[in-house]
């Protein structure tokens, strides 16, 4: 941590445009995407004697480099000051692995370099337990469901190599974030400051110990929610294994996050949960009612028990052969010992409410193609939300919504048909509902402009069907209000 060899770090790594954009015209798109796939051959083969071919073969690909090319790819920092900070050994191969990472958020675009422990690739052969993982799948996931509104205080539990805390440290005037592995920490400094971020403080402990007694305007967590057997010979991760038996630790985190959250704070997390005799949803439909707390469930993906053992089994770097076969059967005890067969992966959105009981209880299962960056359109659900709670039927009657811009219809026939079969109201953002409707809502939707109360749109609508008003009126109200939740109508 030697600012001042931190700070050449940071202008070589600028002036060898060693960016996204900069790896991704010197190798290419499909190169770029079998690496994303962990193969680097591809990628090897377009590189120079370039500097920033230097810095890409060491640093992203983990390929030793002759010492010499490092002084020139890094000229004001050296071989010697890499040495020193501990990207290389003397000898020129790599100590960590350091790539730019780019995204576009509420916020716009954000730039950084991240440094994280070499992978499977570059070491050879499994990763070690303390490994400390870069940007992977899920960060990129829940820094994209991230609310970016300002607050005083945020929290990032479980940091890892920091990336969360960089993303909140752009909304939130102080970041804490916090982790059980002081390797993670170390790192987690390494790039706040590589990154010019003097606003967040890091603590090592486990889960909320570090934290105690204070309160937060927003959490966001990418807990180790992997479920792995606990038993000897089983490998335990810092970065993604809680040390909890099955779901447990998902449990605690939103059973706990309740006292560390202000008025109207809300907490962000993944979270994996168990299904079996009781559906894996309605489990954590029972956390979140155990709380005070506002919550919003969408599971995304479920896996059978083989798939998720394969895929945590496979992402240890262990390869197919007696050592995975042996790791598989523990997994395939493990659930069959709790009766689970199914394992679902999604996000959690949890609200402290500023006054009175909680009145958000959403739990939904979600595993379409997701439309962009999610943050705003979250954001948008709790403020609809909060905008029906306060208005009954009648107040829904005299308001004036209009349909969102991303929102198109789409109508089906059979041929020689004149009225369509089936109607669909697509979403073009958020997350990208198809929502089926009837002849009387796509009426009134298609008539939301704004300018007319939805009740008068309505009696109309109800004269031109020949039915009845009050009974039409009851009917949608329901879905309006489903609409209006979730981005569709706008009021």
């Amino acid at each position: 941590m030697d600012p001042a060899l931190i700070a050449r770090l940071a202008a070589d790594l600028t002036a060898a445009d060693f960016t996204v954009d900069g790896l991704t015209e010197l190798w290419g798109e499909d190169a770029a995407a079998a690496l994303h796939r962990g193969q680097r051959v591809p990628a090897s083969r377009a590189l120079t004697d370039s500097p920033l071919s230097t810095l890409a073969r060491a640093l992203v690909l983990g390929y030793p480099v002759d010492p010499a090319a490092l002084d020139r790819a890094l000229p004001t920092l050296t071989a010697a000051g890499a040495v020193t900070l501990g990207l290389a050994d003397a000898a020129g191969s790599p100590l960590l692995d350091l790539r730019p990472y780019s995204v576009v958020d509420a916020r716009g675009v954000a730039a950084w370099w991240i440094a994280s422990d070499l992978g499977e690739l570059a070491l050879g052969h499994a990763i070690p337990e303390h490994h400390v993982l870069g940007v992977g799948g899920a960060s990129t996931t829940l820094s994209g469901l991230m609310l970016a509104e300002p607050v005083e205080l945020a929290l990032d539990l479980g940091t890892g190599c920091g990336i969360q805390a960089l993303h909140a440290a752009r909304h939130a005037k102080r970041v804490i974030a916090t982790d059980i592995s002081e390797r993670a920490l170390e790192l987690a400094r390494f790039n706040a400051a590589l990154n010019g971020f003097a606003n967040i403080e890091f603590r090592l402990g486990s889960l909320f110990e570090p934290v105690a007694g204070e309160r937060f305007g927003h959490v966001v967590s990418n807990p180790p929610f992997v479920i792995t057997p606990r038993i000897a010979g089983v490998p335990e991760y810092e970065y993604r294994d809680g040390g909890m038996v099955g779901d447990a630790l998902v449990a605690q985190v939103m059973r706990d996050v309740e006292k560390h959250l202000v008025p109207g704070g809300i907490a962000q997390l993944l979270g994996n949960w168990e299904s079996g005799a009781v559906d894996g949803l309605d489990r954590v439909r029972g956390w979140v009612e155990a709380t005070g707390l506002d919550g919003w469930v969408v599971e995304r993906e479920r896996q059978s028990v083989e798939q998720y053992a394969e895929t945590w089994i496979r992402d240890g770097g262990t390869r197919p052969g007696p050592e995975f076969d042996r790791l598989y059967a523990a997994w395939l005890d493990d659930f069959a010992s709790r009766g689970v067969t199914e394992v679902g992966f999604g996000y959690v959105t949890l609200r402290r409410p500023r006054f009175g009981a909680p009145t958000l209880r959403r739990f939904e299962h979600y595993g379409e193609p997701l439309g962009g960056s999610l943050g705003d359109h979250i954001a948008g659900v709790l403020a609809a939300h909060d905008w029906l709670q306060a208005r009954d039927a009648a107040a829904l009657a005299a308001a004036s919504l209009s349909v969102a811009p991303d929102v198109t219809e789409e109508r089906h026939y059979w041929p020689g048909e004149e009225h369509p079969t089936v109607m669909l109201l697509r979403q073009g953002s958020g997350f990208a509902r198809t929502i089926p409707v009837g002849t009387a809502l796509a009426a009134v939707v298609g008539a939301c402009d704004g300018t007319l109360s939805v009740g008068t749109i309505v009696t109309a609508v109800a004269e031109l069907l020949e039915v009845d008003a009050a009974a039409l009126a009851a009917e949608l109200e329901p879905q309006l209000r489903e609409l209006v939740l979730v981005g569709v109508l706008l009021y």
